[in-house]
């Protein structure tokens, strides 16, 4: 499951130690973007062997989807519509009938917005997320187990970002929207969460022992 919120640039600069990537200018508590997916994997890399046992990666795109949908159908994890006093988008351009609103110009601190019904916050704008998935353009219809997408990755594939952005109108923050770049790209509309793998996982508790 992906954690709750984007990586900020405070978390980022403790792993990872030298300049702040970022392009704006703000507080450390601002996600982290500017960083490619190729950058992240290094992140990722080296908070592994930081905490050893952690096991963190990006979550693929369908773990990606399931915790931004959060149990909803509806278009957004909020409802059938959304504002910029939810999700942090260009509200001159609003999603379907919606009125039009604020558009900050840039993004907003990580948990500083409404959280989902499942408490994922930001899932819906102020940066796209990497996903670990290579860019496919058909996903089929089968029904799959906790799929990951993984055909050239080691061709330098595209890769996949879900949940839109700052800059973004309503209509690019929809759940089902998916977006993708080259794994060496960066923009200021562009960060990261984390999930953990599956070697995270607590073992069941002995009987007589607590969780």
């Amino acid at each position: 499951m992906p954690r709750n919120a984007p990586g900020s640039r405070a978390f980022w600069l403790a792993v990872m130690g030298g300049d702040n990537p970022s392009g704006f200018e703000d507080s450390l508590e601002h996600p982290v973007e500017q960083v490619s997916w190729a950058d992240v994997q290094r992140f990722i890399e080296k908070l592994n062997q930081l905490i050893p046992g952690l096991t963190a990666q990006l979550p693929n795109e369908a773990q990606w989807e399931y915790a931004c949908r959060a149990g909803t159908t509806t278009p957004f994890s909020f409802g059938a519509n959304i504002t910029p006093k939810q999700v942090n988008y260009d509200g001159n351009y609003p999603y379907a009938d919606g009125e039009k609103g604020l558009y900050r110009e840039k993004t907003v601190p990580v948990k500083s917005l409404p959280a989902n019904p499942w408490g994922f916050y930001e899932m819906h704008g102020n940066v796209w997320e990497w996903c670990q998935d290579v860019w496919q353009t058909d996903l089929g219809t089968a029904a799959v187990v906790d799929p990951l997408t993984q055909a050239d990755a080691d061709t330098g594939g595209a890769r996949v970002l879900r949940g839109g952005s700052w800059y973004g109108g309503g209509g690019d923050l929809r759940s089902a929207v998916r977006g993708h770049y080259r794994p060496n790209y960066r923009g200021d509309g562009i960060g990261f969460r984390l999930a953990l793998g599956h070697a995270e996982l607590r073992p069941a508790a002995e009987p007589g022992q607590s969780s």
